[in-house]
């Protein structure tokens, strides 16, 4: 799974495995390890409890709730993305994003991209990673 924060944005790719698990146990989970033994960990769980896609920070993880049905209808079709908004401090956004990752058109040298998507511009020379 990957991260990606940008100002009030938060992104995470998620390898086919990875989908799959989310669908049928409901809950991913990833840590990076930094020094000093400090880590992040990020998860992506789905369950009734939520309406809608949501982000909380506590003890040094992000979690991603997602509701169930969203996550079944997307995990079984074509669809990119599940994507949400939610209200935060001071009348801002934050923007949640939840995508299938793709294998790029162009291989890079060192990355396993076995358990990736098929992208889907594949035939398209002109489209990039």
């Amino acid at each position: 799974m990957k991260l990606r924060i940008r100002d009030n944005t938060v992104r995470l790719r998620l390898e086919r495995g990875e989908v799959d698990k989310l669908r049928d146990e409901k809950r991913v989970a990833a840590t990076t390890v930094f020094a000093n033994g400090r880590t992040l960990a990020y998860v992506v769980e789905s369950t009734d409890r939520y309406a809608q896609p949501t982000a909380a920070f506590a003890d040094d993880t992000i979690t991603i709730g997602l509701p169930a049905a969203a996550v079944q209808a997307w995990a079984d079709s074509a669809e990119v993305s599940i994507r949400g908004d939610q209200p935060v401090d001071g009348g801002d956004r934050l923007s949640i994003l939840v995508e299938k990752d793709f294998a790029c058109l162009a291989p890079r040298e060192g990355e396993d991209e076995s358990d990736m998507f098929p992208h889907p511009q594949a035939d398209d020379a002109s489209a990039s990673c």
